[in-house]
Order: structure tokens, then sequence, then C-alpha cells
């Protein structure tokens, strides 16, 4: 195969071109995909702030990870994949054997295999991808909605690590698209669930993915107090997940907790960050404090599942389209704080 596509290509600072690069062939064990959806996500709109990602790409690079699309051509030597299937590709694969995966921690993998280069019309997915991480869509599931698998498996796995179950009160600081997709997977997963929101057009979003209660904050707000608040005799929640990404935010995670409580710091601060946590309530109220990062594979085949069931509310998720050319404004918008969760680029 050879030619030309179009890609968006990141070269640094909030600088993304759209260029003519070479279409990409596969090698031994490799696909090819025409993507027919590539999703925006919180994690790509801080590569194009920053320029680039510590683990996941420098510049220049082609850029994106949340996709979903047509296989073109399959290389040598690949099974089960052939073109014309209807797939999603994870933007992530574990080598299987080093310690971490061994333990059963892969999304720790010594060797993390990353994929980029989602915003472009192909992209080619490496064997181990391939071969661990690429899942058949079936008719019945858009591509852009099975593109949502990666996000979501992050998520189902924090909210399976803090070992929450239905009944409990589960407060989600952030109305972000991570946070709203915790209030989502917390409500199917039958528990209450309590948003801290910041906008006032977060309020009905997170209302729609399932919490039944808002805590707007403001400078008058004491978000801790009017949490605890709703819950009985004032005690705390269960679990308390922070997807902000804050100093301010992680401590309040930590005091909206039930004495047994836990904790889920999803939202990653900025390298060097540091926050003060009282030992003593910590000690004698038995509070657990957690942080998950990534997804594994058996986190990726419990998030398919669940998009491929219909329970999840994928159209309400995906708020806005837009062409390949126009990625740089929709991300400018959205550094804006404009109301849009997703945005789906279709190249």
């Amino acid at each position: 195969m050879t030619g030309e596509m179009q890609a968006a290509v990141l070269y640094g600072k909030e600088d993304i071109r759209i260029e003519r690069v070479p279409l990409p062939a596969p090698g031994r064990g490799e696909i090819v995909i025409r993507v027919q959806a590539a999703l925006t996500c919180g994690t790509d709109l801080k590569v194009f702030r920053r320029g680039y990602h510590a683990k996941m790409i420098a510049p220049p690079a082609l850029f994106g990870h949340e996709m979903a699309g047509v296989v073109h051509e399959a290389g040598i030597g690949v099974r089960g994949f052939r073109p014309g299937m209807r797939v999603v590709a994870l933007n992530s694969a574990p080598c299987g054997t080093c310690d971490w995966c061994i333990r059963g921690q892969e999304n720790l993998c010594d060797d993390l295999l990353f994929n980029n280069g989602a915003y472009a019309e192909y992209i080619r997915i490496p064997a181990r991808i391939v071969a661990k991480n690429t899942l058949i869509v079936p008719q019945s599931l858009p591509l852009e909605h099975a593109a949502l698998t990666e996000p979501l498996a992050c998520v189902m796995r924090g909210l399976e690590e803090t070992r929450a179950k239905s009944g409990d009160t589960v407060v989600v600081i952030g109305a972000g698209p991570i946070g709203l997709m915790f209030m989502h997977v917390a409500q199917l997963s039958g528990m209450k669930v309590i948003a801290v929101v910041k906008r006032d057009e977060q309020i009905a979003s997170a209302m729609t993915f399932g919490a039944s209660h808002i805590v707007q904050i403001s400078s008058s707000t004491d978000a801790v107090a009017e949490v605890r608040a709703l819950t009985p005799d004032r005690q705390g929640v269960d679990v308390a997940i922070e997807a902000v990404a804050t100093p301010l935010t992680w401590q309040w995670a930590v005091d909206m907790v039930r004495r047994g409580g836990t904790v889920n710091f999803f939202g990653g601060c900025a390298a060097g960050t540091k926050v003060e946590i009282d030992t003593n309530r910590l000690h004698y109220n038995d509070i657990t404090l957690k942080a998950s990062f990534h997804h594994t594979p058996a986190a990726c085949r419990k998030a398919f599942d669940l998009l491929a069931s219909g329970r999840f509310k994928c159209s309400e998720y995906i708020t806005g389209r837009a062409q390949l050319s126009e990625l740089e404004s929709v991300f400018r918008r959205q550094s804006e704080r404009a109301a849009d969760i997703k945005t789906a680029i279709i190249p």
C-alpha cells in the first residue's frame, strides 16, 4: 500500500498541523485501520497544551489515542482480523512477561507499548496491540460509541479498585468527561452518587449521568461540609473519587470519606505536587488511599461489554462532531471550558 493520508501532527505546545503524511503499511502481525471516529479526551487536551506526554508522545508525532474503525489491510501472520472488519484498537498493550504483568498489574508493565495517531484517516496498530487489545465491534454498536472503550476501561478499573459495591454512597469530585463517566458507571452499579461540580452547565450533565445530589462549589462553599451533610449523621461517603487533579481536591476527597472509607486519587496532579494529609485522622479512621492509572486488557473487555450492552449513555456522552481540519479549534473551545463532553473527530 502506498500513497498519502491526512493526519494531525503535534509539533509542540498548542502546535497541531494537519498534514499529508505517508499512508502506513502493516508489518508482520500488524493491521492498518481506516479511522471512522477519533474521540477528544482530557489527556489529549493536556498534551496539546503542554506539547508532549512523558509516557506516550514526543513531538513531532502523530496524535490521538481513542478511536474505532474498519480494518483496511492486515499484515503477514495476522489471525482473527481481515479487511472490512469493524474494530476498536486500544492505545496500549502490556508485555505479559515482566514482574508487574505476572503480578496482574499490567497497567504498570515495564514495557507498556503505547500507540498514537488516531486523529488521521488511517492508523497502524502494532502487533502486540493487535494480539492483546483489539476487539471486533458488533454491528449493533456504532463505531464512535466503541471508541469510548479506552477511557471507560480506565474508569471501570478505577471504581473496581475502590471495592465499592451496590448501595454505597460515592462522591465524584469533578464533572469533566472522566468525572461524568465515573458517575454513570457508579450509578449503573447501583450506587448513590453525589457530584461536586463547579460550573452551572455541569449540573445538568451530572444529573444526566446518574448524580442524585449536586454540590456546586463557589468561593463561599464548604464542599466537605456540604457533602458530609448528605450522608447519615454527617459521617461521610463510602468512596470518594477525585477527578480534578489539584492538591485542594485531593484533600477534599480525604476529608469527605467516612471512617473505613476509600479514596481514589484518579486525577494526576502536576509533577512535583505535594499534598498535606492529617495522619491522625487517616490512621484512627482506617481510611484507604488509592490511586489508579490506566487500564488492563481485562478492564478493556469489561468496558467494551458495557458499551455493547446498550446500558451506557453513549449518545449523551458524545456531544459534538467535527472534521479533522477543525481539530485545533475543537481543542481551543475545550480549553475555554465549552459545554461539550467529547467530540468525535470524523476524518
